[in-house]
């Protein structure tokens, strides 16, 4: 998508947050809109559609877990990308988060050419809007999902079956972040009895073969892909 096509909600009861955050990101090109509390948020995300949601965490009345949580029950809104701004040592907020339904946080306070670069990084997922899903590149990384096949930097890559599955599934949505449980379901399945370490395990062999960089481990929440 264009940047011009890409509505962003940015929601924080800081005056100071929505014109330096927003300036920033209107300057990319994208379109922004603003609400200062989580009830207009939700408010606007229904009625404005966005393909991303800034969220702040700790606001009066309905803060931001909340406002993710109404959000995520509005179909039209189910694949809107939402991450949470959270002040530095709000684990228990980043948990929360997650649990509400978001993809990512960002943390505060956080430069702007940063936050700017950690948007474009959870945007790049909307490029796979294309007239073949089943082919997905992101940077050196090929996945034709039809083939069972990865090219990377030009040479092509086998995977076992589940390997190529697990980055499938995380390369799908760069900068999302997968809870180990949703893992553990799309790729194993619920009836499938495994251990504990059987997604750290792939991951470390994924590691191996892709690149240490572009797996990054949530501490007790999951795993994302990272371009």
């Amino acid at each position: 998508m264009k940047k011009k096509d890409i509505t962003i909600l940015l929601v924080d009861d800081e005056p100071d947050i929505l014109e330096i955050v927003g300036y920033n990101l209107s300057s990319e090109g994208y379109k922004v809109i603003t609400a200062d509390n989580g009830a207009d948020g939700v408010k606007l995300a229904k009625k404005k559609n966005p393909q991303l949601i800034i969220l702040d965490v700790m606001m009066p009345g309905m803060d931001g877990i909340e406002a993710c949580e109404k959000i995520r029950k509005i179909p039209e809104l189910e694949e809107t990308i939402i991450t949470f701004l959270t002040a530095r040592g709000e684990d228990y907020s980043q948990m929360a988060g997650f649990d509400a339904g978001a993809d990512d946080y960002i943390t505060k306070p956080i430069k702007p050419k940063v936050l700017v670069s950690k948007v474009k990084a959870l945007l790049r997922r909307f490029k796979d809007d294309t007239p073949n899903a089943n082919i997905v590149k992101i940077g050196d990384l090929t996945i034709n999902r039809e083939e069972y096949k990865i090219i990377k930097d030009g040479q092509e890559m086998l995977l076992p079956r589940k390997e190529f599955e697990l980055l499938s599934l995380l390369a799908s949505k760069p900068g999302k972040v997968f809870k180990r449980e949703d893992i553990m379901d799309k790729i194993w399945g619920n009836d499938v009895v495994v251990g504990g370490r059987t997604i750290d395990v792939h991951i470390r062999k994924l590691r191996e073969k892709i690149g240490d960089d572009s797996f990054k481990t949530v501490k007790g929440v999951g795993y994302k892909f990272v371009v």
